[in-house]
């Protein structure tokens, strides 16, 4: 007795899928793209070629500018050192900041009006004034009141922590607001405490939408550690922007390399923050088969 070919399952790329928010392009858009892209490739490298140019013109491209950089000596007792400290003032900071975020992000959501003003003020506060005003604040404040000496990698990584915290608490406000209210009433319903639905439901979720903008300010507070140049902190923009050109008067080149230098660390940070978005997407898919129908062939197969 002839059987009829049991379906097989297709994969679907993801290229294949039709978004709700991007039609397929037509022949005219698809022509109006490519064209937009060659206008946008050629003004960047007009661009290049002008920089290039002004450059020469400038006699910024004389290999004795650009020598120092295949030194040994100077990566060793310059460069390496201020980049070591610019990722460990990110780090220790960021440390710090997120744990600030989450625990002011959820007091701004307590039901107790003192938890939720108090965390608010803070938040608002912190949020509203201008980093370096804060790093001026703890590093010249902290001897002209306390008496405390304060060095600048201890003023940047406190300036740090609390205006980006200030501002990772926004964003977990918010990624919490987003999960649909009717879950933590389920929750609730079902006997479940206040704080198992913020830890057991809310959460969970929450930091999977809020991963690619915590990422985000995270690249933010790498980049914003070139404040505490203001205060000498010896960082990667210490190094380049002012150690480097009194020994080597070559301010221009040694600006592009350390540019260059926090363009691959953001690069790096961004590779991560795709790998772990695609991590937790994966983690979100459920394993189950479809539940097949009394006679279809997948049940039989299952019997």
């Amino acid at each position: 007795m002839a059987t009829e070919p049991r379906p097989t399952r297709k994969r679907v790329e993801s290229s294949d899928r039709v978004s709700v928010l991007y039609d397929v392009p037509g022949p005219r858009a698809q022509l109006r793209n490519t064209l937009l892209t060659v206008l946008v490739i050629l003004a960047v490298l007009f661009a290049a070629y002008v920089m290039v140019t002004k450059l020469g013109e400038k006699n910024q491209l004389a290999s004795e500018l650009w020598t120092p950089f295949l030194r040994g000596d100077v990566w060793i007792n310059l460069i390496l050192p201020g980049l070591l400290n610019t990722l460990s003032a990110a780090a220790v900071a960021a440390v710090i900041a997120v744990p600030f975020g989450f625990v002011f992000g959820i007091g701004r959501l307590s039901e107790n009006a003192w938890i939720r003003r108090s965390a608010g003020v803070v938040v608002e506060l912190f949020r509203a004034i201008p980093l370096l005003i804060m790093i001026f604040a703890v590093m010249f404040g902290g001897s002209a009141v306390f008496g405390l000496t304060v060095t600048p990698f201890t003023a940047v990584v406190i300036g740090l922590v609390l205006y980006n915290g200030s501002v990772l608490a926004e964003i977990v406000r918010a990624g919490i607001l987003s999960i649909p209210r009717g879950q933590a009433e389920a929750a609730l319903a079902v006997g479940l405490r206040r704080s198992q639905v913020m830890r057991m439901i809310l959460l969970p979720q929450a930091v999977t939408v809020m991963m690619p903008a915590i990422v985000a300010q995270l690249v933010v507070l790498l980049k914003d550690t070139a404040l505490g140049f203001i205060v000498s902190f010896e960082d990667l923009l210490n190094a380049g922007a002012r150690v480097l050109p009194s020994n080597f008067n070559n301010i221009i080149p040694a600006v592009i390399v350390i540019a260059i230098i926090y363009i691959i660390i953001n690069i790096a940070v961004g590779a991560i923050a795709t790998w772990l978005e695609i991590r937790s997407r994966r983690s979100r898919k459920t394993t189950a088969q479809p539940i097949a129908r009394p006679g279809s062939p997948t049940a039989v197969e299952a019997a």
